[in-house]
């Protein structure tokens, strides 16, 4: 086949950082490059990757905290959502011997935590970024972006030097899915919103229902639960926002039709895998800990509310 699969190990990139690496190294454009989900930044993560007409050689080349294993080659690129689930083993540091044991009640439980998107998703500013691109803003869009500072952001600087106005055409020099995320995360913002405000209302049944992304194919009369339906009325129109505004004609593949999320997701297996001093805190414990979830689950959100159980 004419994909090349690699393993792909970062530190201290972002996917999509780490693929413009890639590109620009071995001189193929990036919508040659196909995963399976976005890893965080802040962590060392591995990831397969598919490489549209890549060489096994690629696999030799040395990059600052990035490294590729080859793995064979097949007719299909990995496309997003095509995993199943993420494992993490992750140190906790800085706690005392009563937040030690309450991990350790824990183990091997299955454990229901509310399906909330993390804060990695929205990052500085991804959030209203996402909504300035909704509302049709794109020169707000631009100037929430140029409040980083990084390789992009100065292409775009360059770029609007040479193109006054041109904000549509600033926004897409960022990587297409890049410029995906930025919608999906203001998405994110408000499905995080309406869940709080359902969680808190409902306090005793907590089934495992299905929760809305609202998209331009939203329709709030699909919605059977009353206490729900009146929770996103409200949040879109504190918002100021209507579903059809995520179709933007402008640029038709930032589209966003909407989509459904379950309201918890299922922390099984938790292992304790070790508990020593912290060296980085006197007189405190570390505890490492290993445990699988399911796709588009933040282990952010598993970690913040394991450490808020009582």
């Amino acid at each position: 086949g004419q994909y090349a699969y690699f393993l792909l190990k970062k530190t201290n990139y972002t996917t999509i950082d780490a693929l413009q690496i890639l590109s620009n190294k071995f001189r193929t454009p990036l919508k040659n490059f196909g995963f399976a989900g976005n890893k965080d930044k802040n962590a060392v993560t591995e990831q397969n990757i598919s490489i549209f007409r890549g060489s096994k050689s690629f696999a030799n080349v040395k990059l600052n905290k990035i490294e590729l294993k080859y793995l064979g080659n097949g007719k299909g690129p990995i496309s997003l959502g095509d995993l199943n689930g993420n494992e993490f083993t992750i140190i906790i540091r800085n706690l005392d011997g009563n937040e030690i044991k309450k991990i350790q009640k824990l183990k091997n439980k299955k454990i229901n935590i509310p399906n909330l998107f993390g804060p990695q998703r929205f990052s500085k500013n991804n959030n209203t970024v996402g909504k300035a691109i909704i509302k049709k803003d794109f020169k707000k869009a631009i100037e929430l972006i140029l409040e980083n500072n990084g390789k992009v952001e100065n292409e775009i600087k360059k770029y609007l030097e040479n193109n006054k106005n041109n904000y549509i055409g600033a926004l897409r020099i960022i990587p297409l899915k890049t410029r995906k995320l930025f919608v999906h995360s203001y998405q994110s913002y408000l499905f995080n919103k309406i869940v709080n405000e359902y969680l808190n209302k409902i306090k005793t049944n907590k089934s495992n229902i299905k929760i809305p992304i609202v998209g331009f194919d939203f329709d709030i009369n699909s919605i059977e639960d009353e206490l729900l339906k009146n929770i996103i009325e409200r949040a879109i129109e504190e918002e100021k926002i209507n579903p059809r505004e995520f179709i933007i004609s402008q640029m038709p593949e930032l589209t966003s039709e909407g989509n459904f999320r379950d309201l918890f997701f299922e922390l099984k297996d938790l292992k304790i895998l070790e508990i020593y001093d912290d060296e980085l805190n006197q007189n405190m414990k570390k505890i490492k800990i290993n445990f699988a979830l399911p796709k588009s689950c933040y282990a952010t959100v598993a970690l913040e509310f394991l450490l808020q159980q009582p």
